[in-house]
């Protein structure tokens, strides 16, 4: 059985995500291999809103919106829109975008979010 110490730990670091902020931080050193990993580490924080490696350009987005909307409606389901973030590794993904009202999401608001 955990100690209150250690469930209090436990949920300090889910409230402030930071497994997920230590993940994010090692893929984007792996992925960006600089040579100065402290420095470069230090500037991802300092920057603020570390989501993680940008594996994934404008154009390879808007590659996956048109195979996921083939008929160009201009818009995919709120169930495309999930699996497909899912699929790219968004975590934490919107549960009520833009249009999800609608069951219809734009590939802006699709880009946004990935």
């Amino acid at each position: 059985m955990a100690t209150q110490r250690e469930e209090d730990a436990v949920e300090y670091m889910r409230r402030h995500q930071v497994p997920e902020l230590l993940e994010n931080l090692s893929s984007m050193l792996f992925f960006c291999r600089p040579e100065n990993p402290r420095e470069f580490l230090l500037q991802q924080l300092e920057g603020g809103g570390v989501r993680g490696p940008h594996l994934f350009t404008s154009t390879n987005l808007d590659a996956v919106f048109r195979i996921l909307d083939p008929s160009d409606q201009k818009y995919i389901s709120f169930a495309q829109y999930k699996h497909a973030l899912s699929t790219l590794g968004v975590r934490d993904i919107d549960e009520c975008p833009e249009g999800a009202n609608d069951d219809r999401i734009s590939r802006d608001t699709f880009k946004a979010e990935a």
